[in-house]
Parts: structure tokens; sequence; C-alpha cells
């Protein structure tokens, strides 16, 4: 468990964040945008989709990732709380709640929604401001996250290339959370004012996320969506939530944890 002891808030304008400004320990960008789609705002590192290459030059491996997942959770639900934004969990992270409240152990990246009321406070407010939290039990003298809002966020409908609209970034191994908006489905033929929606083309109901359901993640408070087992099952299928195998991971009930088995075969994340 990491306990976030203090928190520094750094302000800083840095336009669409060149690496020569947000540079950190590593020599050079290991941006991928030239393999990037035109018009496309958050690139991923040349080396992983999973890593923001303006800090980082490896992919962590399996064994050190989930610390530094943990830490990246904990520091942006602390940060969000001191906000006032209003966030909760969603996806491959979302199931790993629904299983154990944990990370899952193959997954690569976190991801969380909010409010678009939230979204355009960050955006006005906080974007490119960088959070110094202490993390003894990982980084001595601490570490840094960036908070980062796609100038592309009050873009509504379709957006191919710029479906995260913030990302929470971790300044010292470039795993981020990716941060999408929910957002009113303005052209949906059905639900009316409960019709929601978010740029990757998920589709909601107001009911399916509202009200917010209080719980804990990573030992840490979090909020869920109201009918999470339907988002799941609607997203994954019925067999995500009782299948006890994935991938060459088994789960060990009595210990309430995921366990890897060597032998068994290639491991495919959740995106």
């Amino acid at each position: 468990m990491f306990a976030v002891v203090g928190l520094l808030l750094v302000c800083y304008v840095l336009g669409d964040a060149p690496f020569e400004q947000v540079r950190t320990h590593v020599e050079w960008s290991r941006q991928n945008v030239d393999e990037d789609q035109p018009g496309k705002y958050f690139h991923e590192s040349s080396f992983s989709g999973h890593h923001d290459g303006r800090f980082a030059d490896r992919q962590l491996g399996y064994e050190e990732r989930n610390d530094h997942l943990t830490a990246l959770c904990h520091t942006y639900l602390s940060t969000m709380n001191d906000l006032g934004i209003e966030t909760w969990l969603m996806h491959g992270t979302l199931l790993g709640w629904y299983w154990n409240r944990k990370v899952l152990p193959w997954d690569n990246d976190l991801d969380v929604m909010i409010t678009e009321k939230s979204l355009y406070h960050l955006a006005n407010y906080y974007n490119m401001t960088v959070y110094h939290h202490h993390l003894p039990e990982l980084a001595a003298h601490g570490r840094d996250y960036l908070l980062e809002v796609n100038p592309h966020y009050a873009e509504g409908g379709e957006d191919s290339v710029n479906r995260i609209d913030a990302r929470w970034v971790d300044m010292d191994t470039g795993l981020f959370i990716d941060v999408t908006t929910l957002r009113r489905n303005r052209t949906a033929k059905e639900g009316g004012e409960d019709a929601l929606m978010v740029k990757d083309l998920h589709s909601y109901k107001f009911d399916d996320v509202f009200p917010l359901r209080i719980s804990v993640f990573e030992d840490f408070p979090v909020r869920i969506p109201y009918a999470y087992a339907d988002l799941l099952v609607n997203e994954y299928g019925e067999n995500a939530l009782v299948d006890m195998k994935y991938g060459n991971h088994r789960f060990d009930a009595e210990r309430g944890v995921w366990v890897k088995q060597e032998y068994a075969g290639v491991v495919h994340p959740l995106d």
C-alpha cells in the first residue's frame, strides 16, 4: 500500500508539451509521432503503446509494473479528490476492481472516466500542471505526475484519433492513465437526455453510471458506475465475470489474487 503523504502543485504553461519543455531523465523523445495518424495529440512510445515516450526509454517488466501502476492510481485519485473532480473506474480497470479490487496483473495502463463538467474545469484551470507526490515506498525523493488535457477535448462526436481527452502521466516511468469523458449523446435516436456517449464509441444510459457507488481499489477510496456488472458484460462478455482463467493467469479464490502460470500461453492485455 502506498501512502500519499503530501501534495505540491507546480503550474507550467507548456502549450502542446514539446519534449524539450517536459523532458526529465531521458536523453531524447521516443514518441511514435511519425507512425501516428495526422491530427492525433497523444503519442505513445515507439517501444510500447502503454508508455509515454517523452518520459521513458524502456518498458517496465511484469514484476515491477504493478507497484508503479498502484502509485499511479493512488496519486490520480488523491489529486482529483483535492481538485473536486468527479471520476470513476472503467474498462479493464473496472474489471480488475470487480475481481479483487486490484489492478489486473496483465494490465499495462489504467482507464478512468470523468464528467464533461469536470473535463472543462481541468482544461480551464489545471491543464499542464505537475504534481509532486511523496511515495516513500517507491521513490525516496518523491515523484512528479503530469496532468495533460487534449486540446481537442471540446470536440464532441466521433474522433478516431483523439478519443483520449486527458492523461495522468508518471514522469519517471512514462506509465499513464487514460481519461475519457462522459457526454450527452446529442445525436442519439433513442434515450433523450438520458443518452450518453464517449468519443471511443461507447454509449451509455444515465442509469448505467449514476449514482456512482463508493468502493475501494488498491486500498484507496474510489467510485465505480452504478450498473458495473451490466457494463462489464456488455464490454467483455459474461465469461469475463466468471472465468477464473485468462491467458497465462489463474484466479486463486482462496487468496483472492490472480496467479501467473509460467507454462501457459501469451497474455493479451485488455485495452
